[in-house]
């Protein structure tokens, strides 16, 4: 979790200034496409709804203009099929920057011993953060995902036996 706005598209770990509270997605483009996750994007949020305010605003922070055409092209395609405005800002990333250690990986933190777990496996706390491992752990902790998908992909998450069962109790039937 982060902050989009600024002036280059690396970690930033100082001044916020104004920004936009988002997430930073790293993917492998040989398993998912940038289309593919755009329509996720635009399935996990009310595109329709007008902001009120830049820190929470809905929008699509793109690293190059093939992303921006992509990113325009969904949200015309979605505009037909509403019929309404969206409202979802596409713009250029300028900067991400990192946001405090308290807002990382939020969902998860009230799991203790989960938690635990995870930092006897990634100890220092930024490779905590960077996990996809902890970052589906926490959307697992968060409510997202179904019992019959963490089966399939629990034994690839580093859990240890005690581990893997608080996850899936975690998860709703």
């Amino acid at each position: 979790m982060g902050y989009a706005g600024g002036t280059t598209p690396k970690p930033d770990y100082g001044h916020i200034g104004d920004h936009t509270e988002t997430v930073q997605v790293d993917y492998d483009p040989a398993r998912i496409s940038y289309t593919e996750l755009l329509a996720v994007f635009w399935m996990s949020h009310v595109p329709t709804s007008r902001a009120w305010s830049q820190q929470y605003r809905n929008a699509v922070f793109c690293h190059d203009e093939s992303q921006r055409r992509l990113a325009l092209e969904s949200k015309a395609a979605l505009e037909k099929k509403l019929g309404k405005s969206v409202h979802t800002e596409i713009v250029p990333l300028q900067r991400f920057t990192w946001a405090e250690a308290y807002h990382q990986k939020y969902l998860l933190k009230s799991e203790h011993d989960l938690v635990r777990e995870l930092q006897g496996i990634y100890p220092r706390p930024r490779d905590f953060d960077n996990s996809t491992a902890v970052a589906r752990i926490n959307g697992y902790a968060g409510g997202n995902g179904s019992r019959e998908q963490l089966a399939r992909e629990i034994d690839q998450l580093g859990l240890s036996e005690g581990g893997q069962k608080l996850l899936m109790r975690l998860v709703r039937p």
